[in-house]
Formats: structure tokens, C-alpha cells, sequence
């Protein structure tokens, strides 16, 4: 007689890749049921991406507000309020919330507000005591900032917290040199705070090209951002009122508002009952899959950000996806492809990137082609904004396949989206310099690069 289960399918974590794992799943026609602690959506809706976003627009207006007087328009004195663009943002990140958790029920998905932890082989043991049983379990827990081992890191804040300040610091110290603590930097800075970038290395965003990189520096210097490279902090103590001391390897103390932590990520896998159920972890306490998302034990797999193989959200959803439709579909196994995939930094101006660096097709491929658009968008020039845009195309030197695209560039991402469908397909130098240019815009230099 076969064994009977309450559920075909429990998800841990109601974030992108569990919701779209466990939709699919119930959509296929299995009973699903989801857990989730904290509130669905996950760190892209509740306390990333979106948000992120929305803070990253609010800041443009700073830098609009400016440029506009040499287009004609006069605006009156400039204020403000963050404690409005913050309620906005929590309240359409509440709007959300409800849309990913109707989307769930509609779907039949049974949603478990508690946390959960495998206590048997096929057994789920909730907050509140409940035992329940599954066919197979997903992990979709995600992952958390890391905060390093620094005296007085309790009294630092991460990109959890930034999205609830109440009050804008006057002078911050953000703490990496990776996306996040680049797009805070960007974002603060148009607000009104004075921002330091303080890094143990001495690059910032390591995975990106050089080019775009040392761009992006040199614009974030100009815009006010100071850096710091190749410094610890020794301390963070609380002055008596209000504030932080801060002390970093060859900086005298220095007092400070706030300090933010955005030094990785790291993923959520401690007291899941992994150890119970043999799953096996890796050094960083990544759950270890195969390339269709599976464990080492035969029901249970993990897709997103608690796998650590691309910390993206739409990476999270594909793989959520190919689960589903892998355990559930009824077809033939499906695996995401992890290559070329295309990423944005929302820092100002943005960065987008497809494919491999220069230096990366140098050491892969050997005969590299390299363009180059360097240049002033339309908007800047008029606006008295000196402030270039960088566009970058590598290609393979012997085929001429678009290998890779770099840029920096208001509106990089935007561009990027279709770019990279191009780079994905295998299309060449030549393909791109057949397609006619749409004028003026600043996606034409994609077309006629030299």
C-alpha cells in the first residue's frame, strides 16, 4: 500500500522562488502547503529589491530637480520628507504582501504563518507544536546579511533596517563594497547624507568589469561620496548623545549617526533540521543541490538564495519553477541554465552587465575584440551635468560573438533586458551593427560602437 502524506509538496519560505515553486506545484495538481515566519514575499518584496527600487527613484528626483532649470523649468524651494517616501514605500511592500499571499490561496496553497523545521524523514514540526507530513520538502529560506565579528556590531543597522529609519543620518559609514552597500551609498547621498564607503578590500564590485567599476568611483567621488579601502573597523561605540563613535585601522575616531552593514549575505539554513535529515551544507552553510535543485536526500531540494549559486530573484523564481515542473510536471526533468545571466547595480548611475569581463574572455578565450562608447547623454550636456556613460562590448576575436556587454548609463538596466537576449542568443559584432540605430537615444551606441 503506498504511503499517504498530508501534503505532495511543504515549502520552507514564502519568498520569490518558494511562491513560484509552490504555485506551480499546486497549479500541476499537487496538494502544497507553505511556511513562512516573517511575511510572504520574501527579501525582494519586503525587504530588498522593491523597496530598494522605489528608494532609488525617490532619490533621482534630487539630481532631476536640479537638472531641469536649464530646460525651462522653475521650481520653488525644494524639501524633503522622508518620512513620507518611507511610509509610501511600506505601504505598497504591505499592497504586495497581500498580492503574493492571494496569489498563494487562490491557488489552493495552504500558508503556514509560523516557522518550520523538518523533524523526520517526510516531517515538518511547526512553531505551535503541529506535525505534518510530505511527499517532498523545499527549502526556499533565503539568505540574511552577514554582519562581521566587530565590537559594538549590534549597534549597527543592514539593509533590513534602512527601510524604517526614522530619521535620515546626518553622516553615515556604510561598511562593503558590493551592490547593496553602493546602492545605499547612491541612495543616501541624494537625500542629504554625508556617506562613506568603508571597505576591507581595495575594489568595489569585484564581479564587474573593470572599466565600469573605476567609472562608477569616479562619478560617486564627484557626487560627494568619500571611500575608504583597505580598513577594519576597530569599534563602533555609542555616544551619550545620540550617534556612534567609530574607529577603522589608520583613521582616528571619527562620530557618526549611522552605521550600516552591507558586507554579503548569508544563507538561512540554521535550525531547519537539516542536520536531522542529512542534508548536506557547504562551507558557507549553503544547502548543496544538483542542477535540478536536488539534495543529497532523494526528497528534499532548495532553490534560491540558501543554495548560494546566483543570489538573484528572478534566478530563484526560474529555479522554483524548474522544480515544479521537474517533480510535479510530469515531463522530462528541467534544469536552469546559470549562464549569462544578466544583473544590474541601481547605484547612480546604474551599471548593467551580461556575459563575461574583458579580463575573464582574455583568459578563457585568448583573441579578444574590445568597443568602446564613452560618452555624454543628451540629457547631461544640456543639463550642465558632467557625468559620462560607458558602454563596453566584448567579443570573441576570432567569431566575433558578443561574448559580453557592459555599462554605466542612466537607464543601464532598462537597456540591458533586451541586450542581453542578443549575448544569450549567440549573436555577433556583426548582427548588432546590422540593426539600424534609433536616434537620439543612448541605446543607439549599442548599434554603432567602433
Amino acid at each position: 500500500m503506498a504511503e499517504t502524506y498530508d501534503y505532495d509538496l511543504f515549502t520552507i519560505g514564502a519568498g520569490s522562488g518558494g511562491v513560484r515553486a509552490s504555485r506551480v506545484a499546486a497549479a500541476h495538481g499537487a496538494r502544497v502547503a507553505i511556511a513562512e515566519e516573517y511575511r510572504v514575499g520574501g527579501t525582494c518584496v519586503i525587504r530588498g529589491c522593491v523597496p530598494k527600487k522605489m528608494l532609488v527613484y525617490g532619490a533621482h528626483f534630487a539630481e532631476d530637480l536640479e537638472d531641469c532649470a536649464n530646460f525651462g523649468w522653475e521650481v520653488g524651494e525644494k524639501t524633503f520628507n522622508w518620512k513620507k517616501l518611507r511610509d509610501n514605500v511600506l505601504k505598497d511592500v504591505d499592497r504586495l504582501e497581500g498580492a503574493y499571499t492571494n496569489t498563494l490561496e487562490n491557488h489552493d496553497v495552504t500558508v503556514f504563518s509560523q516557522r518550520a523545521e523538518i523533524s523526520g524523514a517526510h516531517e515538518i514540526t511547526l512553531a505551535d507544536g503541529q506535525k505534518i507530513t510530505a511527499k517532498y520538502i523545499l527549502i526556499a529560506t533565503g539568505a540574511r546579511p552577514q554582519i562581521p565579528d566587530v565590537e559594538g556590531a549590534e549597534h549597527a543597522i543592514t539593509s533590513n533596517e534602512a527601510f524604517h529609519l526614522d530619521e535620515l543620518p546626518k553622516k553615515i559609514i556604510i561598511a562593503g563594497g558590493g551592490y547593496i552597500a553602493n546602492e545605499f551609498a547612491g541612495i543616501f547621498n541624494e537625500f542629504g547624507s554625508k556617506v562613506c564607503i568603508v571597505n576591507r578590500g581595495d575594489q568595489l564590485l569585484r564581479s564587474y568589469d573593470e572599466a565600469l567599476r573605476e567609472r562608477l568611483l569616479l562619478i560617486s567621488m564627484k557626487k560627494g561620496i568619500d571611500f575608504k579601502f583597505n580598513t577594519k573597523f576597530e569599534y563602533i561605540k555609542p555616544c551619550e548623545d545620540g550617534g556612534f563613535f567609530v574607529k577603522l585601522t589608520d583613521c582616528d575616531e571619527e562620530r557618526v549617526d549611522q552605521v550600516m552593514f552591507a558586507t554579503g549575505r548569508t544563507p538561512n539554513t540554521g535550525g531547519l533540521g537539516l542536520d536531522k535529515a542529512g542534508v548536506e551544507l557547504g562551507e558557507k552553510g549553503e544547502i548543496k543541490v544538483d542542477r535540478f535543485s536536488k539534495t543529497n536526500v532523494d526528497h528534499i531540494y532548495a532553490v534560491g538564495d540558501v543554495t548560494d549559486r546566483v543570489q538573484l530573484t528572478p534566478v530563484a523564481i526560474r529555479e522554483g519553477q524548474a522544480f515544479a515542473d521537474t517533480v510535479f510536471g510530469g515531463h522530462e526533468p528541467v534544469a536552469v541554465d546559470h549562464g549569462c545571466i544578466p544583473s544590474a547595480v541601481f547605484s547612480h548611475p546604474p551599471i548593467a552587465a551580461v556575459g563575461m569581463t574583458e579580463g575573464e574572455a582574455k583568459n578563457k578565450l585568448g583573441s579578444v575584440k574590445v568597443y568602446l562608447s564613452d560618452f555624454r547623454p543628451m540629457k547631461n550636456v544640456l543639463a550642465g551635468r558632467d557625468e559620462r556613460s560607458l558602454f563596453k562590448m566584448v567579443c570573441d576575436g576570432d567569431s566575433g560573438k558578443i561574448v559580453g556587454i557592459h555599462m554605466i548609463a542612466p537607464e543601464a538596466a532598462e537597456m540591458m533586458q533586451a541586450a542581453a537576449i542578443a549575448v544569450k542568443a549567440g549573436l555577433t559584432k556583426a548582427d548588432f551593427d546590422a540593426t539600424t540605430a534609433i536616434h537620439p537615444t543612448m541605446a543607439e551606441e549599442l548599434v554603432l560602437m567602433r
